[in-house]
């Protein structure tokens, strides 16, 4: 009777050993680092939103279903057309940096599943595009407002993404494809305007130096009439006097020295 028993305990613990390495991969498991679970419960109530399964090791109910998301940052890359607002065709290649909030795993799973770079990121990543984009002209969006548009993007979508427990990161706008005739006359215009500021340029500085030329012309035409209102017949044959003195005393002169002139002064005749 008791060995029967025994064999009885041991078919059922047999069984048992059996069922659950059946479902090992169901109750015993483990999230990785970089990732967050989120449980189904079969018979209480569904998903469990409130609770987030950390990195480690979990034992779970054979009936309920863990599913793992993938918290890490991930890099979206969308290529697409938008209009501008002159209805031109612009081509625009962007990076969208996200990463799903770590404590709303339970309520983004319920909302957009765990494809939802696809129900969610992307759909709004394009909306948000061509709705700015489309408010500006071709120049604008080649030369000197791209910054301006990426910031605008980047918080039209932060705000659309946070409602619904994504965390945006950064929008990258990597590269703005306008048509070839476009780009040339584009560029062909700014070259236009470089030059004309180029011209302008050298003509400021042509006419500051025209102004310096004049101003420095009257300065010595003022010093000259200040200079002749001070001078007297006396100076003039002081300064007179001493310039034939010193010309007479030169070793290298042969002077000859005669009366004569207006005011008397000597003349230096010879070598």
């Amino acid at each position: 009777m008791n060995q029967s028993k025994l064999i009885s305990l041991g078919i059922m613990v047999f069984i048992g050993f059996v069922v659950v390495m059946a479902l090992s991969n169901s109750i015993f498991l483990t999230v990785d680092a970089g990732e967050r679970g989120v449980l189904f419960k079969r018979f209480g109530g569904g998903i469990d939103k409130e609770t987030v399964y950390t990195p480690g090791f979990h034992v779970i109910a054979p009936w309920n279903k863990m599913y793992v998301y993938n918290v890490r940052e991930q890099q979206l890359d969308e290529k697409m057309t938008v209009l501008s607002n002159n209805g031109l065709n612009i081509t625009i290649d962007m990076t969208v940096r996200i990463n799903p909030n770590y404590t709303k795993i339970g309520y983004l799973h319920e909302e957009f599943g765990k494809d939802y770079t696809s129900s969610l990121v992307r759909p709004e990543v394009r909306s948000s595009a061509r709705n700015i984009f489309g408010r500006f002209g071709p120049e604008e969006l080649y030369s000197s407002k791209r910054d301006e548009v990426q910031a605008m993007i980047e918080k039209d979508i932060e705000e659309k993404l946070k409602s619904n427990f994504i965390d945006l990161k950064a929008v990258l706008i990597r590269d703005i494809e306008l048509p070839a005739k476009v780009k040339n006359a584009i560029e062909e215009k700014l070259e236009a305007e470089q030059a004309a500021f180029k011209y302008e340029y050298i003509l400021q500085q042509e006419r500051q130096e025209a102004e310096r030329k004049v101003i420095e012309a009257q300065a010595k035409a003022d010093a000259n009439r200040i200079l002749n209102a001070s001078l007297t017949d006396k100076i003039l044959q002081d300064k007179g006097i001493e310039a034939t003195l010193q010309l007479a005393n030169s070793p290298n002169s042969k002077v000859v020295v005669v009366g004569g002139g207006d005011a008397g002064l000597p003349l230096i005749l010879g070598q």
